[in-house]
């Protein structure tokens, strides 16, 4: 399992104060309310960041981050990718699991064939599909509902799921 989880990208600045705008990649932006502390990955490594000051503009979060100061050393950091440690993420309720917890899961059916490997989730309006990708480099791609989706063992790496009629087609 991950020990980072990934909560967002930095898309660019914001003023002449060094805060960022971050595209969230999590279920509830609303998170950022109450984070003090993530790991900022760019291009040449990874640094702890302190949380000083939270703004929302349009489907942005604006953040301001007490290592950084100015829109110069800000632009340095477009496109890194904002991680919480896994014991300061939101908690989860019955059924639900981090996405990096998914990612690289055996994909096998209810009949006992396995399908491939699940490489990816795509968040819907409706409801999140899974990605699979087979050995043949083909996607299926399988709704994230109780019909589909039958069991998800992260302890044996195993998504056990229905196929529903149509889905290979």
């Amino acid at each position: 399992m991950e020990d980072l989880l990934r909560v967002g990208v930095i898309t660019t600045t914001h003023g002449v104060f060094g805060e960022v705008k971050v595209f969230p990649t999590t279920d509830d932006p609303r998170r950022f309310d109450d984070l003090k502390t993530a790991v900022l990955k760019y291009r040449n490594g990874q640094m702890d960041v302190h949380i000083v000051g939270v703004k929302y503009f349009k489907n942005l979060v604006i953040l301001k981050m007490e290592e950084i100061t100015s829109v110069e050393q800000a632009r340095l950091y477009r496109n890194a990718e904002l991680y919480v440690r896994r014991e300061d993420a939101v908690p989860l309720e019955d059924g639900e699991y981090y996405i990096g917890d998914l990612i690289g899961l055996s994909v096998v059916t209810d009949e006992g064939t396995e399908l491939g490997t699940l490489t990816d989730v795509m968040e819907t309006g409706a409801n999140d599909v899974y990605i699979v990708t087979t050995p043949d480099k083909k996607e299926i791609l399988l709704p994230a509902i109780d019909e589909c989706i039958l069991d998800i063992d992260l302890e044996n790496g195993i998504c056990r799921v229905h196929v529903m009629k149509g889905l290979l087609d």
